[in-house]
C-alpha cells in the first residue's frame, strides 16, 4: 500500500497555569514570578521556521493553541504567534483557530480582541458549576466566572466555544452531574467535552488519591443521565467524550482521531508528519520544562522519528476508535501504508467478542467496546 498525506494541523504549546490543579497530567507549569513571555514567544517562532519544511506547501486545516493557559498571553502576542504562522505556512480560507481559556484569566472584554487576532473558536475549562465541586478540584475560577466568560464570548461573536466539564468528583451524586450539564447548556455552547475524573500517575490526586469518589457503577449512571440530557438537546456523541450539534464538531481534534497530520511547536509539544515520498511516518517531539525547550530550540530543529509499522496499526486504532462512527478500511490503509491482513484477524475476534461491529468496509466500537475501549486498544499492541 502507499501512503496518502492526510490533512495538516498546527498545535501551539503555552506551558503556563496560574496554579497546577491535582488532577491535570499535561505540560502545565504554575507561573512562578514574572512570565518569561518574549523569550518564549521568540523560540515558538524559530522552532516554527525550523519544522515548517514537513508541511511542504500543505495547506493548514486548524490550529489549537493549548495549555496550560494560552489565555495568560495577551491577544496582541497570540496576533504575533497566529500573524507568524501564516507568514510561514498556507492556512486555509477557513481554517478553525482555537484558543483555550480558563475563567479565572479572562479579564472583561478580552475576548473580543482574541477574536480580531484571529481566534475563531474557544475551549473554555468549566470542569463544574458546583462551588465546593471546583475548591476540591483546585481550580482558582467560580462559577460565576463561567459565565461571565460565555456572555463574553457571545457578545465578542466568539459563538463556537466549546465547555470542559468533568463528571465522577468527590462526592458527586448522578443529580449533581446531570446539573452541571444542563448548568454548560445554559450557557449556549457549540461543543461540550465530557469525561470523567481519572486518577493519573504523577499528578497528586494520583499519589493521594480524593475521598468520597464514586464507584463505576455510580460512575456509569452519572455518563448514561448526562447522555440522555445531551442528547435530548440536540448534542451528538461523536466521540467518546465529545459532543455537539451537526456541523459543530471540533475539526483539530477529529484531525487528530482520523490519524492526520500535525506540526507541535512548543515546550512538551509532538507532532506527526507522513513522509509520502519515503513511505513512512515520523514524529517529533520537543523537552517539556520551558527552559529546557528554550535551550533545545536555539540548538536547532527536533529530531524525527519513524513510527515502526508494527506500533502503525496500535497508534491508528487508539485515535479512530474513539470515533462512534469508526473507520473505514480505505482509509486504515492510505494513512498507515499497512496491508488489511495486518488487523483484520484482530478485528474479527474483536468483533466476535461483542466488542466491535462491521457494515461493509466501516469498523466501529459496539457499547459494549466503547465501554471497555482499553481493553479493545490493548489487543493491537505489537
Amino acid at each position: 500500500m502507499s501512503l496518502l498525506a492526510p490533512p495538516l494541523a498546527l498545535y501551539v504549546h503555552f506551558p503556563w497555569c496560574v496554579r497546577k490543579c491535582p488532577y491535570c497530567d499535561f505540560n502545565s507549569h504554575a507561573v512562578g514570578g514574572e512570565l518569561p513571555a518574549e523569550a518564549y514567544l521568540a523560540a515558538l517562532a524559530g522552532d516554527l521556521e525550523q519544522q515548517a519544511g514537513g508541511a511542504a506547501g500543505r495547506e493548514i486545516t486548524s490550529v489549537f493553541l493549548g495549555g496550560g493557559t494560552p489565555s495568560l498571553f495577551s491577544p496582541q502576542q497570540i496576533g504575533a504567534v497566529l500573524a507568524h504562522a501564516r507568514g510561514v505556512l498556507r492556512f486555509a480560507a477557513d481554517v478553525e483557530v482555537t484558543l483555550e481559556a480558563n475563567p479565572g484569566t479572562i479579564e472583561r472584554g478580552a475576548f473580543s480582541d482574541y477574536r480580531a487576532a484571529g481566534v475563531n473558536r474557544v475551549s473554555l475549562g468549566a470542569q463544574s458549576f458546583d462551588s465546593g465541586a471546583l475548591q476540591r478540584l483546585g481550580r482558582i475560577h467560580a462559577a460565576d466566572d463561567t459565565r461571565r466568560a460565555a456572555e463574553e464570548l457571545h457578545a465578542a461573536g466568539l459563538v463556537n466555544f466549546n465547555l470542559d466539564l468533568m463528571y465522577a468528583l468527590p462526592g458527586q451524586s448522578a443529580a449533581a452531574a446531570e446539573a452541571d450539564v444542563r448548568a454548560a447548556l445554559a450557557l449556549a455552547p457549540a461543543h461540550l467535552s465530557h469525561y470523567q475524573l481519572t486518577l493519573e500517575p504523577g499528578t497528586l490526586f494520583g499519589a493521594r488519591p480524593p475521598a468520597g469518589l464514586p464507584d463505576e457503577d455510580a460512575a456509569l449512571e452519572m455518563l448514561q443521565r448526562c447522555q440522555a440530557r445531551l442528547a435530548a438537546a440536540g448534542f451528538e456523541h461523536y466521540e467518546v467524550s465529545a459532543y455537539a450539534p451537526p456541523g459543530r464538531r471540533c475539526r483539530h481534534n477529529l484531525n487528530y482521531w482520523c490519524f492526520g497530520d500535525y506540526l507541535g511547536i512548543g515546550a512538551g509539544a509532538h507532532g506527526k508528519i507522513t513522509d509520502a515520498a519515503h513511505g513512512r511516518i515520523v514524529r517529533t517531539a520537543r523537552a517539556r520544562e520551558p527552559r529546557r525547550y528554550l535551550a533545545e530550540v536555539a540548538a536547532g530543529p527536533p529530531a524525527a522519528q519513524a513510527i515502526a509499522p508494527a506500533d502503525q496499526a496500535f497508534e491508528f486504532m487508539m485515535n479512530a476508535l474513539r470515533l462512534r462512527e469508526g473507520f473505514e478500511r480505505a482509509q486504515f490503509e492510505s494513512r498507515t501504508a499497512l496491508a488489511w491482513p495486518a488487523v483484520a484477524a484482530t478485528l474479527e475476534r474483536a468483533r466476535a467478542d461483542g466488542l466491535l461491529q462491521c457494515a461493509g468496509e466501516s469498523w466501529r466500537t459496539t457499547p459494549l467496546g466503547e465501554r471497555f475501549l482499553n481493553d479493545l486498544l490493548q489487543r493491537f499492541l505489537p
